[in-house]
């Protein structure tokens, strides 16, 4: 029997504009990093990895009084429940809440080797240790059994986890966050915990507070590391706005020897400097030293250890203390800005928040997580008044009970007794049991409750408890209904609990805050002297001095491309066949041996080596007292006054160039007398140089030859009256004073090898 054919499929074909389903998609991908990744919440302060992996490691039981937990174990097992984004992303952020040298308070105990304020990197997950910090375990993670917070299905719907961590502190504050989102990054300073829980506080008293009556309880950022805050005027504008730059600064001391040899001692650096800046402060001080910026340092060395910060810098005896001091300041990275942006999630939205604004978040938030906590525990203690009343009740006819359940062929008949004093099929011994017992009116929990009582509760002592506990549970109901319906019970209550975070937790004030006057730096004038430049074939340039010139004179025109004096104070024009002129400081050129290496022209100027060639480099000082010829490959040529070219721009247009033409070469007019062109098709035209005119820099010129096809200029000679310059043709050697001079702007002649 032949088989039907199956019936195609139908198509569907959407038709959609495409750029509004671009527009979607990355709004759709926007927002999902803004709000699950980047961002943390103004409620408790955490980014969505941050609150997943301490969820987690609260529901591995990994308490700050148990052992560790490797944290190859946490780290997989958050990716596998809650965050399914890598396990480094998690990795780095446990690593992170350990660090209290980034954190305001670590919210992770790491064991093992997790960084080091000099940007050493932790070591891998499978060597290190972790568990909760005891603030994290009871201040973020505590009541989560009490309902106080909304759970969520995990991503794959096998879990739940919470939407927001019951906070009882303002961690977003306290911890400060650094993230950055699509379009958007976040940067929030750490603070002292307890002159926020102290602003927390008289904002609860006291909603009107402005922002700078609660900058004199909670002055500015508290920084792990310590040093100084130099604009203290400025940040109530930063605290109001939630946005601004707060200045920072390390702290430095002066320390003498025995012999009477000075030395700076940095013991405090900026917050921004931790991790490779401290390297790099380092090498920003060398340079100054090898630069001849100064000459008062000796040597400089990073004594720091676990103890804390310790860079030494040692001065000569007669150094001017307060100047080095003064140049570190301004010259290196020893005072910083932090740029503060206070963006977080915010009612399911991004928003910039001033300091009250954060504040006035979390404290509704506490309001909310009370409501919800005493309005459990209320339903809690109903259920056990219930439960203990049913039992004081029970033991009063504790008698009539047990004929209950010895006349009761099953548990049915018993509870039907005792809730609705249904007393058909029990044997009694007396009609007033049977009396009693029809009276009764338990409730179903009550019920159960007798059903499942113990003997033991019939005694004396145990019942004295119950009657205790029935009172204790009565009280705790007076209470919560107090606080669940008087707003000034329950913000006595949070003021209490955040008295008590305050009291365990907080410590000392580590950053100050002032301002500090603008340090005021008097650089010394470099010794003016002539040196000598030098340039290999691969653009790499330096300066020596005359006498190692003069000594290695053979070798360097062996090895360098390029060699001519000039001032080291001076500069040096690079022209490329682009048309512009890039200008040097000779001073940015390494200065030292014959054999040290130079560095790039690149990397002290705009020249980029990958799009542009060099055609021709001097001295500023000689090229504003010359004459200068420009020609191109398409046979333009000008004449310059090199006094043109004397301007500060690091990068000026030399010449205007038609389009697909380049420079190709730039001479200096001295007592030439005549130019010769040679063109690829070596067509030759000679012409005498007053036939070229004098041009502002930003010309084209004039044209000198007529190309034909796609000719162009190959080479340029400039001739003397008496010049035995010659040129190779073919097999034939032209002597180029012999060529017949002709005029400018015409076709020259072809010559045959």
């Amino acid at each position: 029997m032949a088989k039907k054919a199956a019936k195609p499929i139908e198509e569907t074909v959407i038709k959609t504009e495409y750029s509004e389903v671009m527009q979607k998609s990355y709004i759709d991908y926007a927002m999902s990093v803004i709000v699950a990744r980047a961002l943390p919440d103004v409620r408790d302060g955490l980014k969505p990895v941050q609150r997943r992996t301490l969820y987690d490691m609260y529901e591995l039981n990994n308490r700050y009084d148990r052992p560790h937990l490797k944290s190859a174990r946490i780290v997989g097992d958050t990716m596998g429940k809650y965050h399914p984004h890598g396990d480094s992303s998690i990795y780095d952020c446990l690593v992170v809440m350990s660090q209290d040298f980034k954190k305001g308070m670590a919210l992770v105990d790491g064991h093992g080797n997790f960084g080091s304020i000099e940007g050493d990197g932790a070591a891998a997950m499978r060597y290190t240790e972790a568990r909760l910090q005891k603030i994290s375990q009871e201040e973020l993670l505590d009541d989560l059994d009490k309902d106080v917070v909304d759970f969520i299905p995990n991503y794959d719907e096998t879990g739940k986890e919470p939407v927001v961590l019951p906070a009882k502190f303002p961690n977003l504050l306290v911890n400060g966050t650094e993230g950055i989102a699509v379009g958007m990054a976040t940067s929030i300073p750490p603070h002292n915990l307890g002159e926020v829980i102290d602003a927390e506080k008289a904002l609860i008293k006291n909603s009107m507070l402005t922002t700078s009556q609660l900058l004199e309880i909670m002055p500015g950022p508290d920084f792990p590391t310590g040093g100084l805050v130099t604009n203290k005027d400025e940040l109530a504008d930063i605290y109001e706005t939630g946005t601004g730059k707060i200045k920072i600064r390390g702290k430095m001391e002066l320390e003498v020897a025995k012999g009477g040899r000075p030395s700076l001692v940095i013991t405090e650096i900026p917050y921004t400097m931790i991790g490779a800046n401290i390297s790099k402060f380092l090498l920003d001080i060398v340079a100054l030293i090898d630069s001849k910026k100064t000459t008062d340092i000796v040597d400089i060395s990073n004594q720091s250890s676990k103890e804390g910060i310790r860079i030494v810098i040692e001065l000569k005896k007669d150094a001017d203390v307060e100047n080095v001091r003064n140049m570190i300041i301004k010259k290196t990275r020893f005072e910083d800005t932090f740029g503060v942006n206070m963006l977080a999630i915010c009612d399911g939205r991004p928003e910039v928040l001033g300091l009250k604004q954060i504040l006035i978040h979390h404290i509704n938030f506490l309001r909310e997580l009370a409501t919800r906590k005493y309005k459990t525990l209320l339903g809690r203690e109903l259920d056990k008044k219930e439960i203990q009343e049913g039992l004081i009740k029970a033991v009063d006819v504790i008698d009539v009970i047990i004929e209950i359940l010895r006349g009761s062929k099953d548990v049915k008949t018993v509870k039907a007794c005792l809730v609705e004093g249904v007393t058909e099929g029990i044997a009694f011994k007396s009609r007033i049991s049977a009396k009693v017992a029809a009276s009764l009116r338990f409730s179903e929990r009550q019920a159960q409750a007798i059903l499942d009582m113990r003997l033991s509760k019939l005694i004396g002592l145990e019942m004295e408890a119950l009657v205790a506990e029935h009172e204790k549970t009565l009280k705790d109901i007076q209470e919560y209904k107090e606080i669940l319906t008087k707003p000034a019970k329950m913000d006595s209550v949070i003021i209490k609990g955040l008295d008590r975070i305050k009291k365990e937790y907080g410590r000392d004030r580590r950053t100050a805050i002032d301002n500090a006057q603008e340090v005021v730096f008097e650089e010394k004038g470099v010794e003016e002297m002539e040196v000598v430049f030098l340039m290999d074939r691969f653009g790499y340039a330096k300066t020596v001095d005359v006498a190692t010139f003069e000594r290695n004179r053979d070798a360097i025109d062996a090895e360098f491309k390029l060699s001519f004096t000039c001032l080291n104070t001076g500069r040096i024009c690079v022209f490329t066949n682009t048309g512009v002129m890039h200008s040097v400081k000779v001073s940015d050129l390494p200065f030292g041996k014959f054999r040290d290496k130079g560095i790039p022209i690149d990397n002290v100027s705009n020249y980029d080596s990958s799009t542009e060639s060099i055609v021709y480099v001097l001295p500023m000082s000689d090229l504003v007292i010359q004459k200068l010829i420009f020609g191109t490959k398409k046979g333009m040529f000008k004449t310059v006054y090199g006094s043109e070219f004397d301007v500060i721009k690091r990068t000026v247009a030399a010449t205007g160039l038609l389009e697909g033409d380049e420079l190709v070469t730039i001479f200096p007019v001295t007592d030439q007398k005549y130019v010769v062109l040679q063109t690829e098709f070596d067509v030759f035209l000679k012409f005498s140089l007053d036939e070229i005119p004098v041009k502002k820099k930003g010309a084209v010129g004039v044209r000198a030859i007529k190309l034909t096809g796609t000719d162009t200029i190959k080479d340029v000679y400039f001739l003397f009256e008496e010049d035995d310059t010659s040129v190779k043709v073919g097999n034939r050697e032209v002597l180029l004073s012999r060529l017949k001079a002709a005029r400018r702007d015409t076709k020259g002649t072809k010559l045959r090898g």
